[in-house]
């Protein structure tokens, strides 16, 4: 069992930036995990918005998020990071971490555990 947990979200003016981070605990061995984060706006389907491999150097991106936003993570200490730069409004939604074993992907579906989720609110 892998446990995750979000954090860093909140409210910022458009142009701004944010940092989300996901915790992630458990008996599993986390860089044997791909991970990723998606997001569910309001009235909205979830969509993929960002994915890294394993070892971190594969990442795939959403392209309404490409060069915006940059995933990355640190196996030493069992954590990701999505950083957040020229937040739009579009941006805001509840983004939730999860993680499935070895291979990146970007298929909701496809991911084993998930995070709660964190609020992001992006203001015009």
């Amino acid at each position: 069992q892998v446990q995750l947990v979000e954090s860093g979200g909140g409210l910022v003016q458009a142009g701004g930036s944010l940092s989300l981070s996901c915790a992630a605990s458990g008996k599993r061995i986390f860089n044997l995990y791909a991970m990723g984060w998606f997001r569910q706006a309001p009235g909205k389907e979830r969509e993929f918005v960002a994915a890294i491999n394993p070892s971190g150097g594969s990442t795939l991106y959403a392209e309404s998020v490409k060069g915006r936003f940059t995933i990355s993570r640190d196996n030493a200490k069992n954590t990701m990071v999505l950083q957040m730069n020229t937040l739009k409004p579009e941006d805001t939604a509840v983004y939730s971490c999860t993680a499935r074993p070895l291979v990146i992907s970007i298929t909701a579906g496809e991911y084993n555990y998930w995070g709660q989720g964190t609020q992001v609110t992006v203001s015009s």
